[in-house]
């Protein structure tokens, strides 16, 4: 499997399963009834939950746009060793930015965003260079 691909398969799998930790500490908060159910008036989650789900939805939006870019690269034929370094850049600072938030660590989590951001823009770089 090209670089590419396998940082997309490992990022796209890690986003899917980071819901678990902090909808495990909605049960142990809430239990199973109101995290299954409508409560009215929900406890709120541990501190370190409500970050991670804040994280974890951050992750698929910019899954949203790292995914195509991965696929048109791969698709076109296009991929470097640029490419390949920016799609493991990718993978690190997803995971990082996730566990910096989760920690509140404000610093590390913008520097991981930051490195997550500028992968997606090597691979832009690389299809519009390519187009040209």
């Amino acid at each position: 499997m090209k670089p590419e691909m396998m940082s997309l398969v490992l990022v796209t799998t890690y986003t899917a399963l980071l819901w678990i930790p902090y909808v495990l500490n909605r049960v142990i908060v809430r239990g199973i009834a109101s995290t299954v159910g409508y409560p009215n008036n929900p406890q709120a989650l541990a501190p370190w939950a409500e970050r991670l789900r804040l994280a974890h939805a951050n992750a698929i939006e910019n899954l949203v746009v790292f995914a195509p870019l991965a696929l048109s690269v791969h698709i076109l034929g296009l991929g470097t060793a640029s490419t390949m370094a920016a799609s493991w850049l990718y993978l690190v600072s997803r995971v990082g930015h996730s566990v910096f938030y989760a920690a509140k660590v404000p610093w590390l989590r913008t520097v991981a965003f930051v490195g997550g951001w500028a992968a997606q823009m090597v691979l832009v770089w690389r299809l519009i260079g390519a187009s040209s």
